[in-house]
């Protein structure tokens, strides 16, 4: 089964992943909202150089055609994306997929895809963007592991000091992108994570294929 590092940082741009990446992190998802397909398509390829780099995992959300195009081996997918996705070109690239959930509906749509692993969220209130779903807290994740043969990934809310807890109930990574992207100092705060997150990182081994 596919092992994912336990801090998973969400950025928006291979600029972010330039500053972060010195902090030591191995696992990321480049998130780009409402650039034109060459911008998308270039970033996306900044981005894989500088991860393959750094030997961190990039995960492209969204843009699968791009991704498969640029050569990356991951991709993370929402409910309407997935809804519109072609999995069996995905399939044929031999890419990895993540997909979000936030209800049970949804989770058995993303299973009925074969994921790669399983997103649930928001866990904690977030102030990423307005949630139609209310904060899903530590028993559905206890919930959610159960049901699922694959990775389980936290996001919404999170903070160092919660992700002991969230760990705990069965989260196998911790997703993080208003903790470090409006911090004063996202560099130090992606450093605190590191060290938060490392009694897990142990215990997956990082991330490795299948």
């Amino acid at each position: 089964m596919l092992q994912l590092d336990p801090f998973y940082p969400i950025v928006p741009d291979s600029a972010w992943l330039a500053r972060l990446l010195p902090q030591g992190i191995k696992l990321v998802q480049l998130r780009i909202k409402d650039q034109p397909e060459a911008a998308i398509r270039t970033e996306i390829a900044k981005a894989l150089e500088l991860c393959a780099h750094a030997r961190c995992q990039l995960v492209v959300n969204d843009y699968w055609r791009e991704a498969i195009q640029e050569g990356a081996d991951f991709i993370h997918l929402g409910q309407e994306d997935l809804a519109g996705a072609d999995l069996a070109a995905i399939r044929a690239a031999g890419v990895k997929l993540g997909i979000s959930t936030h209800n049970d509906e949804e989770l058995g749509i993303a299973l009925a895809a074969g994921p790669d692993y399983v997103a649930l969220g928001p866990i904690y209130p977030t102030l990423l963007k307005k949630m139609p779903w209310a904060p899903q807290g530590l028993e559905r994740i206890a919930a959610w592991k159960s049901r699922i043969a694959c990775p389980l990934v936290a996001i919404g809310g999170l903070t160092p000091e919660r992700a002991p807890g969230v760990f705990q109930a069965g989260a196998d990574s911790v997703a993080v992108v208003t903790d470090i992207l409006t911090n004063e100092h996202p560099e130090q705060r992606t450093r605190t994570w590191t060290a938060a997150t490392g009694p897990w990182r142990g215990r997956s081994g990082g991330l490795v294929k299948r």
